[in-house]
């Protein structure tokens, strides 16, 4: 049976007319509102603010300058840079270009860089510093289809690499040759061509690079805007990696509906930056609430005495009318009444924090844990989880302001379908599925059926009000020699909510008579713990090695296993005494676990909790 969402009051018309091309949303985008705010970013300590029209003029600038070089309809173009105004303006033009770009993560390994460059086959390369010319230049040999690469902060050397502001006067004085260039280009343009080419992270073997059409884009922006969850007064705040599939919807919403958009890549300053851009939503991976969420809760309990406790009281107000509030019923006079105070007293605090004018946010990636995502709600922050592939062009399903279930990913998008298999693994059909993998014909056949299917890997269950909710990823899932099913993502999910200071927990027990885990702490919270314990100062393998941490997290073990069947309680651990981190090849970019290479690094450690 498939279920297709049919939100009550979506405008489905957005859907049935929607734009040809990302190209055409943005042209169209631009006649509409052209003196309206577009994108704003940092420049040294100010924001810098572009209307739509200026960005179109730059975009336009930079399209002629591709031509320039040579680039041809559905030529590949890469970028590899961390989320900039520059990286908005080159996507942008080489969409409008009829082009199309490969997505490259900043983080990403030399060796990797020149796989995607030589299996994608792009032409040219927008590098963002002198770090990622330095890569494309290590293995230049290997890639002798790149003409040219363009940098946004890097050195030029006056051959090979030319700076944006260089590709800008190419594009200038084409354009004065022939000013219809850009319009003649986007004209070329069809709804079925290559748009982007993004690149899996990869949590096992050599990533994969997933086909998207402009279809696929401007079915997502029409889609998101049919359910009415945004408007044009609202602003986004974007630090996502843009060559993170969700970053690129994030990025590619604006055009359709309107709003504005923040731009700052840089993670140590998403806190910072809300409090001044002051956003209405925003989206993040996971682990950006669970370490606001411990951050907040630890400090809090460090200072103890009357501020604890009217802490711990106020989230507790705040718990009971967020209840209410979803099951759309009306508090009592007296729980009013306290809520009134909690809010002045506590919640709004916290939510200036954030800026102060935070809507919602959005969440996906990877699992969010239930209770980080009420605790949010209690403080009157709601998270919106949703979920989709890079192989489903991001967002297939959401929860909706108005109708919401935490731990669930909400309702399937208007025009997307599901289906569960008899395995309980999630189907998915509809415009955003992709057109295939780069040059990997016998793969794509063994993920989307003939049928048109998405075969997803993840495990899961519709509930009776059609909230699709997920139990792992199939490949995760493992049996212990007892014959018993573990599902580690749901336990690793609990176990954030549970421990404040965990960052990291990897559950073990493949073929094992007993389940294990490997166990990080968060840096920052265990600082916090340090300062609690008599222990500040105390370097960080040495702290989180100590006997007394080692009791604290026993203790939150303990609280997790007393949620689990008897079979998955994780019967022994280890506290690792670092991190893992994206650029150790723990996590990928969109910082999910590389389980599998987690696993291997550390698979004496493993070996000796059997021993």
């Amino acid at each position: 049976m498939a279920l297709m969402a049919s939100d009550e009051h979506s405008d489905l018309s957005l859907i049935e007319h929607r734009a040809r091309s990302v190209a055409h949303l943005f042209v169209d985008r631009v006649a509409k509102t052209p003196e309206a705010e577009a994108f704003r970013f940092p420049r040294g300590e100010d924001w810098e603010s572009v209307t739509w029209a200026q960005t179109d003029a730059r975009v336009r600038q930079i399209a002629a300058g591709l031509d320039a070089l040579g680039i041809e309809l559905e030529q590949r173009v890469a970028i590899a840079s961390s989320t900039r105004y520059e990286w908005v303006i080159a996507d942008l033009a080489v969409m409008l270009a009829g082009a199309a770009t490969t997505a490259i993560y900043p983080t990403t390994s030399e060796s990797d860089v020149t796989f995607i460059m030589s299996d994608s086959g792009s032409r040219i390369a927008f590098a963002e510093n002198d770090d990622q010319i330095a890569k494309l230049r290590a293995n230049r040999s290997a890639l002798p289809e790149v003409i040219k690469v363009v940098t946004f902060d890097g050195t030029p050397d006056g051959e090979w690499v030319i700076s944006l502001a260089d590709l800008e006067q190419l594009g200038t004085a084409r354009l004065a040759q022939e000013p219809s260039l850009v319009d003649d280009r986007i004209a070329a343009i069809e709804a079925h061509h290559l748009a982007t080419l993004i690149y899996t992270s990869g949590t096992t073997g050599r990533p994969k690079g997933v086909r998207l059409s402009h279809d696929n884009w401007t079915y997502e922006a029409a889609t998101v805007d049919a359910i009415g969850i945004l408007n044009h007064d609202d602003l986004q705040y974007l630090w996502l990696p843009l060559a993170h599939v969700l970053g690129k919807v994030l990025l590619t919403l604006p055009l359709q509906v309107g709003f504005p958009t923040a731009l700052d890549g840089r993670v140590d300053k998403i806190v910072d930056n809300l409090a001044v851009v002051q956003p209405t939503f925003m989206g993040a991976a996971p682990r950006i609430f669970e370490k606001a969420y411990a951050k907040i809760t630890t400090t809090v309990s460090s200072e103890g005495g009357v501020k604890a406790k009217l802490f711990d009281w106020a989230i507790g107000v705040g718990r009971k009318v967020a209840v209410l509030r979803a099951e759309d019923r009306s508090a009592s006079p007296l729980l009013a009444a306290q809520f009134v105070l909690a809010d002045k007293l506590v919640l709004q605090k916290i939510q200036q924090r954030f800026g102060g004018r935070i809507r919602y946010f959005i969440s996906g990636s990877a699992a969010l844990n239930k209770d980080v995502a009420q605790w949010f709600d209690a403080v009157g922050l709601l998270i919106l989880e949703g979920y989709g592939l890079t192989e489903s062009s991001a967002a297939s399903f959401v929860n909706r302001p108005g109708a919401y279930a935490f731990g669930s990913v909400g309702w399937p998008l208007p025009g997307t379908e599901v289906r569960i298999a008899q395995d309980g693994e999630i189907l998915l059909g509809g415009p955003g599925i992709m057109a295939g993998y780069h040059n990997l014909p016998e793969v794509t056949s063994e993920t989307v059926d003939p049928q048109g299917w998405l075969h997803t890997g993840d495990i899961g269950e519709l509930d009776e009000r059609g909230f699709l909710r997920i139990t792992d990823r199939k490949k995760d899932l493992f049996k212990t020699s007892n014959g018993k099913h573990v599902a580690p993502s749901s336990m690793e999910a609990i176990f954030k909510g549970v421990c404040p200071y965990a960052s990291q927990l990897i559950v073990h027990g493949e073929g094992r008579s007993f389940v294990t885990a490997l166990v990080t702490l968060d840096p920052d919270a265990m600082a916090t713990w340090a300062g609690q314990n008599g222990k500040a100062g105390m370097p960080y393998a040495e702290l989180v090695r100590s006997a007394g941490a080692r009791e604290m997290v026993q203790g939150y073990i303990d609280e997790l296993n007393s949620q689990l069947n008897h079979w998955e309680t994780i019967k022994k651990f280890l506290i690792l005494d670092r991190d893992l981190s994206i650029d150790a090849g723990d996590l990928t970019p969109s910082m999910k676990l590389k389980r599998k290479v987690v696993a291997e690094k550390y698979r004496d450690e493993l070996d000796s909790l059997y021993a």
